[in-house]
């Protein structure tokens, strides 16, 4: 960590994960804490800090206190202590709920509350020790999933093959098909283009493309034309025909978006010097909705980082942007007739400025205007954003997620309650409260809010619905851009939430009703709302799904082709595996999201240095590449820990059924924001699994699951995937280092064994350099490059990396030569 400066109250802060052994839902961490300054901190001071891993109170060592405040945010007292003085350590043992086995689970976001109320101090991020024994690194003694070391990486790796070029695709995603014939074309920027009106948008972002090229080439620049018609053999509106001779290029498309389409497969084509091979390209999608996530609310993006991605997406020909603009962290987007929604709500840290805020999540820290965790779009910069998308043929789909994760909304509007009252308007007070005053509900979220819930009996909650449903429709208007479909989140509303509230209880005892109808009016009422406005609803699978005992089956009342329907709880182990097939079957309208191969807020792989969540088991590329989403028996052979599946289970599970097939309109990434405090993070999470789930989103299915042989079906996937893994290796992650802006893509760090005094090394993506040294500095890639198994002699600490073509380095691996 980066100290504080000592003229004031400064703090080194070290935190430890001492066994995930010590139950199998607990762990044992230790905290050591010194005074590094030069003055003593006086009595009455508390320490603030973010974890997802809830501290058990009563396991805190003796003269300690820990208390959970709300959320991740958690404050550690000593209790009767006296001042703390320089140079003092304070060491606290502790036990939390679940498992540490990772730096994401360590708590983040330190700051100090002086004794004597000053002004919070930040403190940053502790010193986390290594986890390098098994109790640290297994989250707990069943856990069979070995930790993602050098030698397992080698063992996985060890299938793969560097190809040739001749035998790598050129396009990704693989279209229907592709034939060139060895001869070439060669364009310039000054090319000359013949395009219909109606494909003005297309050929301008075709000429911005064409900037980059030289202005002069050898025998002077092809011709291009765009247009739209027939694209012989393919149906649907994104169909294209790309036609490459020398001399001339012609893009022909079923429509615009087919057009922009055959640009983007030519984008991959051209070589910076405008060279093209010649041939022709005939390609459509099989999936319509090819969709990405992004979670601004637990940690805010600005409007750069998101037109980036969106970039990204366009070049993969994904064409459905999930915004997620709002959660119990933060709301993202003013709404002009509720201005607390920003002022309030998306501000996150200590008020120092008699503005009220929300608290410090996921390691933001407490100064307001310096949180990863504050920011909101205005208006003009989310009319920037929906035309920027609506250019690249990419929809914007809005999500404000209610009733549960509600938070910041429902303290904004309780701000706004409380402002207006004390100006003595209580009507208008009351206008759009969204908590219910007397509410004594008792109830903890997964993420451990306990008021995160609307009050869904309250008018004044439908009020604010039409009013943010109508100014984002004014919004999509300015933009000039169609908005079909908005979601409304509706997922994880914790048990208990409505029990003790009065209005909650009136209204269920005037109805009839029990809390599932409660809730099911609350979903009805929101549909109408949007539909009123012209906009459809969708929502998170728990919107459709009506609890029946300890089951979760469809709920009837709502299916139909209005009501769309994310599915998102695949977990193994949680009776959810085929949900999304049920719903299907049942009449709704799908979109599979599942967490155990399209979250990519999940860590790539089980290693303490991996970023990420894991409750749903670790995602790479090949999680997402390998996805079969037409069938739900379709999954690895171990579950999250490492087990064999129970196969009965497998058996049970619910297939598709024909008309159920037709409705799986697509499928989307999803990468929530707890763990994206960067631009470089987010980018990191993202890429390279977000091509991996465009390559299955778009190319025709594989058909791996119809091999019955499981030796044949094997190798067949592992055939398919060594040509993927060779095609991000040798084409894709090479062009996107040529970008403008190169991205901060994931580097997976090389596997690697030492055998008989000789060091063999790989890599999951073949192509990517690996570089080493064997006299212990870091590996650059200026270090030699691995080639071949390398005679070690009398070396005794070896290091490698994953280099990519601008010299960035993947995390460093070290083999301690001299380790038994």
């Amino acid at each position: 960590m980066t100290e504080p400066s000592v003229d004031g109250p400064a703090i080194a802060i070290a935190w430890e994960c001492l066994s995930n052994y010590t139950r199998d839902d607990a762990f044992t961490a230790r905290l050591v804490l010194r005074n590094v300054s030069s003055r003593a901190i006086a009595p009455g001071w508390a320490l603030y800090f973010n974890t997802c891993r809830k501290v058990l109170r009563d396991s805190v060592s003796t003269g300690f206190a820990v208390e959970h405040l709300n959320g991740d945010l958690f404050r550690l007292t000593m209790p009767g202590g006296g001042a703390w003085l320089p140079e003092q350590t304070l060491t606290v043992e502790y036990e939390a709920l679940h498992w540490a086995i990772s730096i994401t689970d360590a708590p983040l976001g330190f700051y100090l509350q002086p004794g004597d109320g000053s002004a919070p101090i930040d403190l940053g991020d502790p010193a986390i020790a290594p986890f390098a024994r098994p109790e640290q690194r297994h989250r707990m003694r069943g856990d069979l999933l070995p930790t993602a070391d050098a030698a397992w990486r080698f063992e996985q790796n060890a299938a793969l093959r560097l190809l040739p070029e001749s035998a790598v695709g050129r396009i990704t995603p693989k279209p229907v098909s592709a034939h060139f014939d060895g001869r070439r074309c060669l364009l310039s920027r000054h090319a000359p283009m013949g395009y219909e009106r109606t494909l003005w948008n297309e050929a301008s972002l075709l000429a911005a493309m064409l900037g980059a090229l030289p202005g002069l080439v050898p025998g002077g620049s092809s011709d291009i034309l765009l247009e739209i018609g027939a694209v012989e053999g393919l149906s649907g509106d994104e169909a294209y025909l790309l036609d490459i001779e020398p001399g001339r290029v012609r893009i022909t498309g079923a429509s615009a978006h087919g057009v922009f389409n055959g640009i983007q497969t030519l984008a991959q084509l051209l070589s910076p010097t405008g060279e093209l091979p010649t041939g022709r390209v005939l390609d459509a999608p099989r999936f319509g909705y090819r969709g990405m996530m992004l979670d601004v609310a637990r940690h805010f993006a600005g409007v750069t980082t998101v037109l980036r991605l969106l970039d990204c997406m366009a070049g993969y020909k994904l064409n459905r942007f999930h915004f997620h603009l709002t959660d119990d962290e933060g709301w993202r987007l003013a709404i002009g007739a509720l201005p607390e929604l920003t002022a309030v709500g998306s501000r996150r840290g200590v008020a120092q400025d008699g503005i009220p805020c929300l608290p410090p999540s996921f390691g933001s820290g407490a100064d307001v205007e310096a949180s990863s965790g504050s920011g909101f779009y205005t208006a003009s910069e989310f009319v920037t954003i929906l035309r920027h998308a609506h250019a690249r043929h990419i929809e914007v789909i809005p999500e404000f997620n209610m009733p549960g994760h509600a938070r910041a909304a429902v303290v904004a509007m309780r701000e706004r309650h409380r402002r207006l009252l004390a100006a003595g308007d209580v009507a208008g007070a009351g206008e759009y409260l969204l908590s219910d005053p007397e509410d004594s509900s008792t109830y903890e979220s997964v993420q451990l809010w306990h008021d995160n819930v609307i009050c869904i009996a309250l008018p004044s909650v439908d009020r604010f619905i039409d009013t943010v449903v109508g100014e984002v429709c004014v919004l999509y208007r300015e933009a000039g851009v169609p908005l079909r479909v908005i979601h409304t989140g509706g997922d994880e509303v914790p048990v208990g939430a409505w029990l003790g509230s009065p209005r909650c209880r009136a209204l269920m005892e005037e109805k009839g009703w029990d809390v599932q109808a409660l809730h099911d009016d609350f979903i009805e009422r929101c549909r109408a709302i949007l539909a009123r406005h012209g906009v459809e609803y969708a929502g998170w699978d728990e919107t459709a799904l009506m609890r029946e005992g300890e089951r979760m089956l469809p709920n009837p009342r709502f299916a139909g082709p209005d009501f769309h329907v994310y599915v998102w709880n695949n977990r193994w182990g949680s009776g959810q595996e085929d949900c999304a097939y049920r719903l299907a079957n049942a009449g709704y309208d799908v979109v599979l999201s599942n967490a155990a191969n399209l979250y990519f807020d999940l860590a790539y792989a089980k290693h303490p240095q991996e970023p990420g969540y894991y409750w749903a088991g670790f995602v790479g590329t090949r999680n997402a590449f390998g996805f079969c989403p037409l069938d739900a028996r379709a999954m690895p052979d171990l579950d999250p820990m490492g087990h064999a599946l129970d196969r009965s289970v497998l058996d049970a599970l619910q297939p598709l059924d024909a008309k159920g097939s037709a409705r799986i309109r697509g499928i989307q990434g999803q990468l929530w924001g707890e763990n994206a405090r960067s631009r470089a993070r987010l980018e990191y999470l993202a890429l390279p699994r977000l091509i991996g789930l465009a390559e299955r989103a778009w190319a025709a299915d594989p058909g791996w699951q119809d091999i019955a042989a499981q030796e044949e079906r094997a190798a067949r996937a592992q055939r398919d995937w060594n040509e993927f893994a060779n095609r991000l290796g040798q084409r894709e992650l090479p062009r996107l280092d040529r970008a403008r802006r190169p991205w901060d893509y994931r580097l997976p760090p090389p596997g690697a064994v030492v055998k008989d005094g000789l060091l063999h090394a790989n890599v999951a993506l073949p192509g990517l350099a690996v570089h080493y040294t064997v006299d212990g500095l870091d590996p650059s890639v200026r270090s030699p490059r691995y080639a071949a198994p390398v005679a070690l002699g009398g070396a005794r600490v070896l290091k490698l990396a994953t280099f990519d073509t601008r010299g960035r380095g993947s995390r460093i691996v070290t083999l301690n030569l001299e380790q038994p």
